[in-house]
């Protein structure tokens, strides 16, 4: 018995190492995709669930990636900070800070910025400084609004949906004409870019129209295992069906990162964080 207690505890111990190591740590993951009525070639990173992490003193680790990969632009697929009250929105505005005087960035609300900038008696005035701070840097919000890039060719809108659609257990449809509502008609004659923050509605994002949705939220199930993916979801489904990667609909598809961070629980399991570049090229283009 005492030898399979220590045997149960030296997995424990290692299983923990593992956590801990994974939440401090990044891979860079590669996308590469030929696209219908692109002007020229355009490149970015998707930031997602950073939730206030530094990877360095000055998330110098982080920037250093991302300066390597040499982006035309940042698009962040929300997230970025935590929803606490009396909240830090430090690192993250530090983050976006250095960002914008670089790039372009585009940012997305995730939940967690929706429900602060929803709920300012309970979370107080940061988020609202913490948006306005951003805004002055430059740092453009697609708050259910787009924004086009002429040379490339590229309309990129950013999705705001209610809390209802963040709830537990049961996915709650959503009402067909709900997104465009929201955001209008997506344009044919363009090539449309989604920053979705939850991917549970991929099915609603490929039928309104996007070309490519970029989605966060589920932080890659927390932990990973072979042959299985993600664990748990956010919304407390096992085994969820979005957990991380690539996935296709018709001629929509959808990169789904698993984040930077975490919160709650500052644990990732053989799941380490994921900065997403993407390339985009012209069909005639190999």
């Amino acid at each position: 018995m005492t030898g399979l207690l220590i045997c149960m505890a030296c997995a424990a111990a290692a299983l923990l190492a593992v956590g801990v190591r994974d939440a401090n740590r990044f891979v860079t993951v590669e996308y590469r995709f030929r696209c219908r009525g692109l002007k020229r070639k355009y490149r970015f990173v998707m930031l997602s669930d950073l939730h206030n992490h530094r990877f360095g003193a000055h998330n110098e680790r982080l920037l250093a990636r991302i300066e390597g990969n040499r982006p035309d632009g940042v698009l962040i697929a929300g997230d970025m900070v935590t929803s606490q009250v009396d909240a830090d929105y430090g690192p993250a505005a530090e983050l976006a800070e250095a960002l914008a005087g670089k790039y372009p960035v585009y940012y997305a609300n995730g939940n967690h910025e929706h429900r602060m900038k929803t709920e300012p008696k309970r979370y107080g005035a940061g988020y609202g400084a913490y948006h306005r701070k951003l805004e002055k840097l430059g740092v453009v919000f697609l708050e259910n609004g787009n924004v086009f890039l002429p040379e490339p060719g590229i309309r990129i809108f950013g999705v705001e949906i209610d809390r209802k659609y963040y709830g537990k257990l049961r996915r709650k449809p959503m009402p067909e004409g709900y997104l465009p509502s929201l955001l209008g008609q997506a344009r044919p004659e363009e090539y449309t870019i989604l920053l979705a923050h939850n991917p549970d509605y991929f099915p609603e994002y490929a039928g309104w129209g996007a070309d490519l949705v970029l989605a966060g939220h589920v932080h890659g199930g927390i932990m990973r295992l072979p042959g299985l993916g993600g664990v748990l979801s956010p919304a407390l489904r096992l085994f969820p069906e979005y957990d991380g990667g690539l996935f296709e609909r018709g001629k929509s598809r959808m990169v789904l990162g698993r984040g930077l961070g975490s919160h709650t629980i500052p644990l990732r399991f053989f799941n380490p964080g994921e900065l997403i570049v993407v390339t985009l090229v012209p069909e005639a283009e190999r």
